[in-house]
């Protein structure tokens, strides 16, 4: 590669638009539907964003129920990150977080349970789930 030919690569790759996380704060209640909305604003023509709205609500519904324990002091952090191949929202409560053997994606073993389908439904809804190593945060990441 000529030193011209190299130049011009570094002003394509320096023209490139950056691409920001945006970052979100609530506090811990369970009324978060204008929330998930807020959070799907880039997305809204996406064709399968009632899944999507369903994973993030199940995760937030998570994050402030068993995460912070329903406490209204405690807030929950999302971040979003919106690039041209992935949807990418990070969900951080105030918890100690979820133990890597409680982790599960199942659904429970009896129909008539009440709880114990988030995680199921959360695994459905995206294509990659991450953990961090405490388990209080949580990046759900859907393929574009």
């Amino acid at each position: 590669m000529s030193f011209f030919q190299g130049k011009n690569i570094l002003k394509i790759l320096l023209k490139r638009p950056r691409i920001y996380w945006s970052i979100f704060e609530f506090e811990s209640s369970l009324q978060i539907n204008e929330f998930v909305e807020l959070l799907l604003e880039p997305i809204q023509t996406y064709h399968s964003i009632y899944r999507i709205k369903l994973g993030l609500h199940e995760a937030l519904v998570n994050a402030v129920k068993h995460g912070n324990n329903l406490d209204p002091k405690k807030n929950v952090r999302v971040r979003r990150i919106i690039t041209p191949n992935w949807c990418v929202w990070q969900i951080q409560d105030q918890g100690n977080g979820l133990e890597i053997k409680n982790r599960n994606y199942k659904l429970p073993a009896k129909a008539s349970s009440v709880c114990g389908r988030g995680l199921y439904l959360i695994n459905e809804c995206f294509d990659d789930i991450r953990w961090s190593s405490k388990g209080n945060r949580l990046q759900l990441a859907l393929k574009r």
